[in-house]
């Protein structure tokens, strides 16, 4: 990374989403974005109230993001078109599809472009509870060697925090030890079902 540290990239919010938001009684705490390309990753994932509570919070900061899904709900009737509109893009799971690579290709291109670039991955993978987090956001940053932002949904605040970015040194340990250190103490919807903060 070349000269000086460029000042965080603050995209126009919607007042709307902000304001339904607080309606339930939510906030956001965003710092802006540290590039213009790189990957967020959004912890705990524990319950279906996730994904709205997320969307109201991306829709707040103005945040246009690429994030994957799975498969079956864009073969859904218009849901399918809504989610590809929204920047989703459809995972089949069950076959190696060299998604990373593809990803990692865009998000250099974007540089080269000064695009904006950002995906926004629940690590986890599923609301179960599972052994840790799925490496494919690991791969993307390391490969576009771009940073990655920490988002939290804490539902004992209610605070969707978005303000903590690293760039990974690709040493799994200690770097997932310093995600873990960023994450905290957050609470998710199920807090029981809430996963480890560590590369399976």
């Amino acid at each position: 990374m070349d000269g000086l540290p460029q000042a965080p990239i603050r995209p126009r919010g919607s007042a709307l989403a902000r304001g339904l938001l607080s309606l339930f009684g939510w906030r956001v705490d965003f710092a802006g974005l540290p590039a213009r390309q790189g990957v967020i990753v959004v912890y705990p994932h524990t319950s279906n109230w996730d994904f709205p509570i997320g969307l109201l919070a991306k829709w707040t900061m103005g945040l246009e993001v690429k994030f994957w899904g799975k498969d079956s709900l864009f073969r859904v009737p218009v849901f399918g078109n809504w989610m590809r509109w929204l920047g989703g893009v459809a995972v089949n799971r069950s076959v190696a599809s060299g998604l990373v690579a593809q990803t990692v290709h865009e998000m250099c291109a974007a540089r080269a472009e000064q695009r904006l670039y950002w995906l926004a991955l629940a690590p986890e993978g599923t609301r179960s509870l599972t052994a840790g987090w799925r490496s494919g956001f690991y791969r993307v940053a390391l490969g576009a060697e771009v940073p990655v932002l920490i988002a939290t949904l804490d539902f004992a605040s209610k605070c969707i925090r978005v303000r903590d970015d690293l760039f990974l040194s690709g040493e799994p340990g200690p770097d997932m030890a310093e995600i873990a250190r960023l994450v905290g103490a957050v609470r998710g919807c199920r807090p029981d079902l809430a996963s480890p903060v560590t590369l399976i």
